[in-house]
């Protein structure tokens, strides 16, 4: 799925938020507040796909000043090895296009992030108790 924030339904969201919950609040054991106030503008997507039990993976992308935001990228534990991740991902830089894009990975996910065309700019940072580092896709410069 590929919906807008404006377009999700209440169970679509609370799926998506049960999701995240699941894996960033209580399996990483990282209590923070996930509702920032982005989910539900016109211009964020939110991307997933399911299985027989629901949203087994999914992604949020964000449109910033000058380049997009990906972030939320979260995949099920009984989903996880089968590339649905690397999926959500082509999809959202199929949207990105010739933009830049930007995440905050956490830090073992670096190498994912990485086949993507990410590279790490500045330094390891904790957020919520659990390493990160900014990464950058710059491709806006290098097609002008």
């Amino acid at each position: 799925m590929n919906v807008a924030g404006t377009e999700l339904t209440p169970s679509q969201l609370y799926d998506i938020l049960h999701l995240r919950a699941d894996v960033f609040v209580v399996e990483q054991d990282c209590p923070y507040l996930d509702l920032d106030g982005r989910d539900l503008l016109p211009d964020t997507r939110h991307l997933w796909l399911t299985d027989d039990r629901g949203i087994s993976s999914y992604l949020r992308l964000l449109t910033e000043p000058g380049h997009y935001r990906i972030g939320r990228v979260v995949t099920a534990r009984h989903a996880r090895g089968q590339g649905l991740a690397a999926r959500l991902m082509t999809e959202a830089l199929e949207i990105v296009g010739d933009a830049d894009s930007v995440l905050d990975a956490q830090t073992y996910a670096q190498g994912f992030y990485a086949k993507f065309g990410y590279v790490p700019e500045g330094d390891e940072f904790d957020e919520d108790g659990i390493m990160h580092i900014t990464m950058w896709r710059r491709v806006a410069a290098r097609t002008r």
